[in-house]
């Protein structure tokens, strides 16, 4: 019997229904499709509208899709993480809601706050419990509701994100497939270039600060675009460098949909062809950890049993890193 890696067996994923385009955002900012379009690759993105919907509600129906797929029952899970910086509450964790609310009595669960590498790293934690043998079934979610903290009077920040996600399913596998190497890594003096200025326990809401734009996203675009090009593409090659791969060996890059700039420039330093990489950004814009399962999620069918799959992200902090598994089913057959 061969090492014990972490597989996924199954994918789901979920998009609100609502549609902000970038015509509407035209009537909202001062900007034009072309622009939006030109300088980021979105023409859309979706909204979760619900006043009384949240993160967790999204997760739920994720986590049945998973068991339902895989024929099983949540009662059956060991464990869910969840990768996000959009939870229900500040605590508990949206895990813990997601469980109590999708029936998973047998299943504890946290969050992993990484921004748009949340869904990477949390993979990677989720991994660790499968390959010592802890746990047999762990979920692992990706999802964002940035328009909870998007400013929609900020040209500069709303065009760009969107809200959805997307979750796996990971199971032990002996036979060389699944998670095979991560790369992950973070630059704490980034943060001050891409974050949540209010709302923590450095700067508390409080009745003065209240309604400021600072409770907000805030990005410094320019600064995070240059740092994104650089370390996406290294970290990308590094994981391939250290696994003998070669463009012609890898079958998907599955990016972070942050810019599709970003992802051109990540593909050519892998020296992949772009029907090679996975590219939705259009539809839904940036949901920070939901792009990546989001990607898996649509092109399920696609993939093959043994096709070697690179995924790479970068978020604010700075966060960013990249995963190497070996897929572990014909996606056609679910």
């Amino acid at each position: 019997m061969g090492k014990t890696t972490a597989a996924i067996t199954s994918v789901s994923g979920y998009i609100p229904e609502d549609k902000l385009t970038n015509f509407d955002l035209e009537k909202m900012v001062d900007t034009t499709d072309e622009w939006i379009t030109t300088r980021t690759g979105i023409k859309e993105r979706r909204i979760l509208k619900d006043p009384e919907k949240a993160l967790s509600d999204m997760g739920v129906i994720m986590i049945r899709q998973l068991c339902e797929k895989r024929g099983i029952e949540p009662s059956e899970l060991d464990l869910i993480v969840v990768g996000t910086v959009t939870g229900d509450y500040r605590f508990p964790s949206t895990a813990n809601v997601i469980c109590d609310k999708v029936g998973a009595t047998n299943a504890w669960g946290f969050d992993v706050s990484a921004a748009c590498s949340g869904f990477i790293y949390s993979l990677t934690v989720g991994s660790q419990f499968i390959e010592t043998g802890k746990y047999k079934k762990v979920a692992v979610v990706g999802a964002d509701v940035m328009s909870s903290i998007v400013n929609y009077k900020d040209r500069a920040t709303c065009v760009i994100f969107g809200d959805g996600g997307g979750a796996v399913l990971l199971e032990p596998n002996n036979e060389g497939l699944g998670v095979l190497d991560t790369i992950m890594k973070n630059d704490g003096s980034g943060r001050q270039y891409l974050l949540q200025k209010i709302g923590g326990s450095l700067t508390p809401i409080t009745k003065e600060n209240v309604g400021s734009d600072e409770q907000y996203i805030y990005q410094d675009g320019k600064v995070v675009f240059k740092h994104a090009v650089t370390s996406v593409a290294d970290v990308s090659v590094e994981i391939m460098e250290r696994n003998n791969l070669t463009g012609e060996d890898v079958n998907w890059l599955v990016p972070h949909q942050a810019n599709l700039r970003i992802i051109d420039a990540c593909a050519r330093r892998m020296g992949l062809s772009t029907d090679k990489v996975m590219v939705n950004i259009e539809k839904y814009g940036n949901t920070t950890s939901g792009t990546i399962p989001l990607c898996l999620w649509e092109w399920e069918s696609q993939l093959r049993k043994g096709d070697n799959v690179v995924l790479s992200a970068f978020g604010g902090g700075f966060t960013w890193g990249s995963v190497y598994l070996k897929w572990a089913y014909d996606g056609s057959q679910k």
